[in-house]
This record gives C-alpha cells, sequence and structure tokens, in this order.
C-alpha cells in the first residue's frame, strides 16, 4: 500500500508520512524512508522543465502575501488564475476568471480581504498592467491611480512590486501555481470551467486544511493560523478558531466562506 502511494501520488516523504500515519499509525519517518530506498523510490522523478533558483525568504509576521496570475485551460478553452499566498502561514486563496485585467485583479484584492481572518501588511506582485502603471509611465501627466492601490492604501497595506526582469522575487507564488497545475490541469482533463472550478476547490480546501508542511512542522496552514491566534491575537480581525471546516461547512476556493468579516467602503 506503501509503495502504491508513493508512486501514485508524487508526493514528498513527510507529505507521505502525515497521510499515511492516519492508516499506520505506529509509522516512523525512518521506517518510510527506508521502505521507499528498498523498493527504488526514495528520489521523486524530476518534473518536465528547468527549475527555478530556491532561496529563502526572510521571515516576516503573517499578513505578507504573494500574489500572481497563472494560465489554464480546459475543453471549453482558457481561464485566468489569480493565487495569493501568504509567505508566513503558507495559506492560499485562489479564483479563477475569464478575463486578467485591472477590474479583475482589484476584485480579487477584495475577494482575498474578506476571506483572510487576520490582518494583511504586505502585498508584493509583479509589474503587469493588472497591478501597477508600467513604468514608463509612472509619475508622468498620463499616470493616474489605481483602484489596486487605492485599496490597498484604505487597509493600511504595503503594496510592493518585483524588480523588473526579476520574477524569482515572487518565487513562492509562482512555486504555488506550480503545484495546483500539478495537481489539476497537468494530470487532468476537463471538460468544462466548471469541473476544473470545482476541483480547484477540492484541492484548496485539502491545502489549506488537511496538507501538512515540513515548513510549518507539520502543521496545515489553517493550523498555522490558529497557532498564530493563540500568541499573537492582536494580528486578527476575527477569531479562526470559530472556523474550524466541519461536515456541514461550505469551502470556496479553498477558504472558509463564513468568516464575517465587516468590509468598508474604500472607493
Amino acid at each position: 500500500m506503501i509503495v502504491a502511494f508513493r508512486r501514485h501520488t508524487l508526493l514528498p516523504l513527510d507529505d507521505c508520512l502525515y497521510t499515511l500515519q492516519a492508516s499506520i499509525p505506529h509509522l516512523t519517518r525512518s521506517v518510510l524512508h527506508r521502505c521507499f530506498q528498498r523498493h527504488e523510490i526514495s528520489r521523486l522523478p524530476d518534473m518536465a522543465g528547468d527549475k527555478p533558483r530556491r532561496q529563502r525568504f526572510r521571515r516576516s509576521p503573517i499578513g505578507f502575501f504573494h500574489l500572481d496570475i497563472a494560465e489554464v485551460q480546459t475543453a471549453e478553452g482558457k481561464l485566468h488564475l489569480f493565487v495569493a499566498i501568504d509567505r508566513t502561514s503558507k495559506f492560499a486563496v485562489t479564483q479563477l476568471v475569464e478575463k486578467a485585467d485591472r477590474k479583475t485583479a482589484w476584485e480579487f484584492l477584495e475577494y482575498l480581504l474578506s476571506m483572510i481572518p487576520y490582518r494583511i501588511h504586505t502585498i508584493l506582485t509583479d509589474n503587469g498592467i493588472q497591478f501597477a502603471e508600467q513604468p514608463r509611465n509612472r509619475n508622468t501627466a498620463w499616470s493616474r491611480p489605481m483602484r489596486f492601490d487605492m485599496i490597498c492604501e484604505a487597509h493600511g497595506i504595503e503594496h510592493r512590486l518585483t524588480k523588473p526582469n526579476h520574477p524569482w522575487t515572487n518565487g513562492q507564488v509562482e512555486r504555488m501555481n506550480r503545484t495546483i497545475k500539478e495537481a489539476t490541469v497537468k494530470r487532468f482533463h476537463y471538460d468544462s470551467h466548471e469541473q476544473l472550478r470545482t476541483h480547484l476547490n477540492d484541492f484548496m480546501a485539502a491545502y489549506n486544511f488537511g496538507r501538512r508542511l515540513k515548513t510549518l512542522s507539520g502543521l496545515t496552514p489553517y493550523e498555522y493560523v490558529c497557532k498564530i491566534w493563540t500568541s499573537e491575537p492582536e494580528k486578527f480581525i476575527i477569531n479562526p478558531t470559530h472556523q474550524t471546516p466541519g461536515p456541514n461547512t461550505k469551502v470556496r476556493d479553498g477558504s472558509l466562506c463564513s468568516f464575517p468579516r465587516k468590509r468598508q467602503e474604500t472607493i
């Protein structure tokens, strides 16, 4: 069962351990590693494409989000995927849209603010026209305030931009994009946009509330958020422990829909 699970899911060692311990309580990391070595599956196969250079991010307080856009495909055509991930808690929020423009960008920002139970202090994006004026037009007679920046300012959020031609600065969300694609469009065929939306919602719910991460010492992103709540409640708008998912909890785009956050009239 262990060997078949590894070959089918291609999960890292620690993710396999956390998942299999539910069925094999006495399973240890060393035993699992030796089992993988014995069956010559201790090293995962390299995925197609060049691997980005890995760099460690400076430790930041909870509330620093990386935001990006990716393209995905179904039999009905192309969709754009907005992805935001917290640098510290690894909690992620996604949304599929048919068009990636300035309007859908600030709408996703408002959606992100409604989904997160704690205060966001920084958002890092690239220099795409959805998020910022092009460098040549900044601080000129043609420049104009962007609604994305206006919403950030209204909520006390610092909007940072990556350096031009330095996409690895936003590498954390790029890695999340690749994780999502490997679990969805690169593995399955979707006859409709709705099929992809449904599967994406299920995957993001499993990631945020069920996937134990080595970088979080074996906690899920949601468990880590609850842990920070106990030590730093001043960073939160509402108590996230009241929103523990259960059999009757509605989940949308991998995030709880029931956060009763009061929206501000920002514009």
